[in-house]
C-alpha cells in the first residue's frame, strides 16, 4: 500500500540525486527542512511512511465542517502537489496538505489552537504590563533615543494593553 504524504524535506534543495532523495527521510533532513522551510509532497510505501512507529488514523470525518471528498479527487489533489512544495509549520504543514487533499481546505486545527493559545498569552495584561515596564527600562537606558525609538516604546505597550 502507498502512502501521499508531505513533510519538510532539505534533501531536494542540496542535491539532486532523485536516488538519495527517494530514501527514508531521517529526522536531521525533516528538522532541516522545517528550518529552510522546504519541503516534497512525495508517494511512499506504508512502512517508510509509518518510520517504525504506529499509524493512528485521525477521526476528522466527525471534526470537519465539510464532507470528505471522494477517493478519487483525494488522489487527484494529492498527485497536483507532488514534488517539492514550501513547508511553513504555521501556513502549509503536513496538516494542511491533508485537509486540502480530503476536504478542499487548506486549515489545520492544530495551528489554530497553537495561534489562540499565543494570542491569548500575548494579548494578556500581565504581558502587556511587563512590556510596559520594559519599554520604560528601555526609555531611561536610551535617554536621548530618537523619535522613532520612544514612539515604539510607548505604543506597542499601549497596542497590546488595548488588545487584551
Amino acid at each position: 500500500m502507498l502512502v501521499a504524504h508531505f513533510i519538510p524535506d532539505i534533501l531536494p534543495v542540496v542535491s539532486s540525486d532523485q536516488r538519495k532523495i527517494r530514501q527514508v527521510v531521517t529526522n536531521s533532513r525533516l528538522i532541516l527542512g522545517v528550518l529552510a522551510k522546504c519541503g516534497s509532497v512525495r508517494v511512499d510505501s506504508v512502512e517508510d511512511f509509518a518510520y517504525g512507529s504506529e499509524i493512528l488514523v485521525n477521526p476528522m470525518d466527525r471534526m470537519c465542517s465539510r464532507a470528505a471528498l471522494q477517493g478519487d479527487a483525494v488522489a487527484r489533489r494529492a498527485e497536483r502537489l507532488l514534488g517539492d512544495v514550501a513547508y511553513s509549520l504555521l501556513w502549509f504543514n503536513c496538516e494542511h496538505y491533508v485537509m486540502y487533499c480530503r476536504y478542499g481546505t487548506v486549515t489545520s486545527f492544530q495551528t489554530f489552537q497553537f495561534c489562540k493559545t499565543v494570542r491569548k498569552l500575548l494579548l494578556s495584561r500581565r504581558v502587556a504590563k511587563a512590556m510596559a515596564l520594559l519599554a520604560a527600562c528601555l526609555l531611561l537606558y536610551l535617554r536621548a533615543a530618537s523619535g522613532g525609538v520612544v514612539l515604539l516604546a510607548a505604543l506597542l505597550p499601549f497596542l497590546v494593553w488595548m488588545a487584551s
